[in-house]
């Protein structure tokens, strides 16, 4: 379960560090994505493999399904860390999420998303007077 919140930065040639405590269940393969919200998604590779799965069951006839699914993988990067825990974030994902240094990642359950820290801020900003709202529009989960 990927859980928490880590503020860290990328480096001059955009490289990212994986949070230690990230690291074991992504593994030493995983996707990065361009995600909702100005974010970027990254999928350990099971997780990839049921995103996939779940894109071809959209119809090849409807334009909004072939639009969104050639949107989503095209800017989809399979990655290895280096000796190092690093991987490169692509540029065309850092400039769809406005990264340039300072970025948040945040653990999502089932996939982590990065944040430009500032984006980050202000979506909290943004969200934190509907966050009873939204818990009462989900009845079935426990808290």
């Amino acid at each position: 379960m990927l859980i928490g919140e880590i503020n860290h930065s990328i480096d001059a040639k955009g490289r990212y560090i994986i949070p230690a405590k990230f690291r074991e269940e992504l593994g030493e393969k995983f996707v990065l994505a361009k995600g909702l919200d100005s974010c970027i998604f990254v999928y350990p590779m099971k997780k990839w493999e049921a995103v996939i799965e779940s894109l071809e069951q959209l119809s090849t006839t409807d334009p909004r399904a072939r639009r969104f699914a050639r949107s989503f993988t095209s800017r989809a990067f399979d990655v290895e860390i280096d000796k190092q825990f690093r991987v490169v974030l692509p540029p065309v994902l850092r400039e769809f999420a406005g990264i340039e240094k300072d970025i948040v990642t945040i653990g999502a359950t089932s996939r982590l998303e990065i944040w430009d820290k500032e984006r980050w801020n202000e979506y909290c900003l943004e969200s934190a007077d509907t966050f009873e709202e939204d818990a009462a529009y989900f009845p079935d989960i426990r808290l």
